[in-house]
C-alpha cells in the first residue's frame, strides 16, 4: 500500500471561432486580414477561454459552396487569400502575448476527396496554406475532414484516400504537424441519397485509414478530433467508442475533442428513422436537383429533421436519453477519456463548437453571456471528471480502497 497524491489534470478549454463569424465587420477584415484574429483573441479573453481553435476557410468570393446551402456556415477568421507570412505570424503572436489566450490548432473543414478534380486541387492547395500558417505559428496540429468522393464506392474511396490524401499527410509530416480528423458523416453535403459523405466517420474506418497512413510512414500524422455529437447521430456512445479503440490497440488515435451534443427528436425518429428525411426535402424540384443554392441547404434534412445541435449547458435531458445514447453524458465522456484513452493533457484541446441554431446569435453583446456560460459549464464538467479520475483511479487505488458503484459500462444495450 502507498499514498498517491490527489493530482487532477485538466484539459485546456478552447472555442471554435466560427461561433461568431463576423465579430470583425467584413469590410474591416477584408482590408486588414489579421484584424479578425486579434479581435477573436480579445473576445476569447473576455469569454474566459484558455485557447481558440482558429477557423480558416475559403473566402466567400472563392468558395464552391454558397453560404445559404450550408447548415453551419464556416468562418474564415484566418484569411488565407494570400499566403501567411512571418510578419503576419509575428502580429498574431503579439496578440497572443497580450491576451494570454493561446491557439489550440487551426481548423479548415472541407471535402478533401470531392469528386471535381479542379475543386479538389483548390481545396488541397488551401489546406497547404493552412499547414504553412500552423507551422509559422508554432502549432502542432490542424483539424479538418477527410471527405468522400460520391462517385466512388466506399472501398474505392479507400484507394482514393491512399492516392490523394496520403500526400497531404506527408506534407503535414514535413511541417511537424498532426492532421486531426473530425468524424462528422456530413449527410447534407450534397442532395444525393448518400448519408455518409466523410469516410472517417466511425472507429472502424479510423483504424483502416490509419493503417494506410502508417504503411506510407505518416501514421503519426493521422489522428482523430472526436466530436460526440456525431456519435449520437449513429446511435453510438462515447464510452463504448473509447473502449473499442482501447480493445483494438488504438487508444492513441484521439488527440482532440469538439464539445457539442445532439438533442434527438423522438417523434421525428419515429417518422423517418436515423437516416433522416429521404424525400420531399426541397433540394429537388420536379424530379431534378434544384438550381437554387438556397434549396440545396434542405439536403441537411437527412440529419436535422430528427436532431438539433446542442451547445453544452443549454439542454435538459431525460435520464432515459443517456441510456438510449440519444444525448451525451458529458461527465462520463470526460471520465471515459481519462480511463480509456492515451491522452496528452498538455496538447489535447477541449473545443466548444457552437452550432445550436436558436442561439447562433451573430451579435457580440448578446452572444457573450451564452458562450461564456457554455465554456464555464464545459470547464466545470471537465474539472469534475478529472477530480473523479484522480480520486478513484489514483488515490483510492493506491491504498487498495474499492470504488463504490458501477457507473456507465461499454457495450451495454
Amino acid at each position: 500500500m502507498s499514498v498517491q497524491a490527489f493530482d487532477p489534470k485538466f484539459l485546456k478549454i478552447s472555442v471554435l471561432t466560427a461561433a461568431l463569424q463576423e465579430l470583425t465587420p467584413r469590410d474591416v477584415r477584408d482590408a486588414d486580414p489579421d484584424r479578425a484574429v486579434e479581435d477573436w483573441l480579445a473576445f476569447a479573453q473576455e469569454l474566459g477561454a484558455d485557447e481558440i481553435q482558429l477557423s480558416a476557410a475559403l473566402h466567400p468570393t472563392e468558395t464552391d459552396v454558397p453560404p445559404e446551402a450550408m447548415l453551419d456556415p464556416v468562418a474564415n477568421t484566418l484569411d488565407l487569400r494570400q499566403p501567411f507570412s512571418k510578419a503576419r505570424a509575428a502580429r498574431v503572436q503579439a496578440a497572443i502575448a497580450k491576451t494570454g489566450v493561446q491557439l489550440s490548432d487551426l481548423a479548415y473543414f472541407d471535402n478533401m476527396l470531392v469528386d471535381d478534380k479542379a475543386a479538389r486541387r483548390k481545396k488541397h492547395d488551401f489546406m497547404l496554406r493552412v499547414f504553412d500558417a500552423a507551422q509559422l505559428l508554432g502549432l502542432k496540429a490542424v483539424c479538418g475532414f477527410v471527405g468522400r468522393n460520391i462517385k466512388l464506392s466506399f472501398d474505392q474511396n479507400l484507394i482514393d484516400f491512399e492516392e490523394s490524401f496520403i500526400p497531404l499527410l506527408k506534407e503535414a509530416k514535413a511541417r511537424g504537424l498532426q492532421y486531426r480528423v473530425e468524424q462528422c458523416p456530413m449527410p447534407g453535403w450534397n442532395p444525393t441519397d448518400i448519408w455518409v459523405n466523410n469516410i472517417a466517420h466511425v472507429p472502424a474506418t479510423w483504424i483502416l485509414l490509419h493503417k494506410i497512413a502508417a504503411k506510407h510512414g505518416c501514421g503519426d500524422q493521422f489522428r482523430i478530433h472526436y466530436d460526440p455529437s456525431h456519435a449520437i447521430l449513429m446511435g453510438q456512445d462515447t464510452r463504448s467508442i473509447f473502449q473499442y479503440l482501447k480493445d483494438e490497440g488504438y487508444a492513441f488515435l484521439i488527440a482532440g475533442f469538439h464539445v457539442k451534443g445532439q438533442v434527438i427528436d423522438s417523434k421525428a425518429v419515429a417518422a423517418w428513422g436515423y437516416q433522416g428525411q429521404v424525400c420531399d426535402r426541397g433540394d429537388w424540384k420536379n424530379g431534378q436537383i434544384s438550381s437554387n443554392p438556397a434549396d440545396l441547404g434542405n439536403a441537411w434534412k437527412k440529419q436535422v429533421v430528427y436532431n438539433t445541435h446542442e451547445l453544452p449547458g443549454t439542454a435538459k435531458h431525460d435520464p432515459l436519453a443517456y441510456l438510449q445514447n440519444r444525448t451525451v453524458d458529458w461527465l462520463d465522456h470526460q471520465l471515459a477519456a481519462r480511463e480509456l484513452l492515451d491522452l496528452d493533457f498538455a496538447t489535447c484541446p477541449l473545443v466548444v463548437e457552437h452550432e445550436y441554431p436558436a442561439a447562433r446569435i451573430q451579435d457580440k453583446e448578446k452572444l457573450m453571456p451564452i458562450l461564456k456560460g457554455s465554456l464555464a459549464f464545459t470547464r466545470k464538467i471537465d474539472e469534475a471528471a478529472a477530480c473523479m479520475y484522480s480520486l478513484q483511479n489514483e488515490v483510492l487505488k493506491a491504498q487498495g480502497i474499492p470504488v463504490q458503484g458501477i457507473g456507465r459500462q461499454a457495450y451495454r444495450s
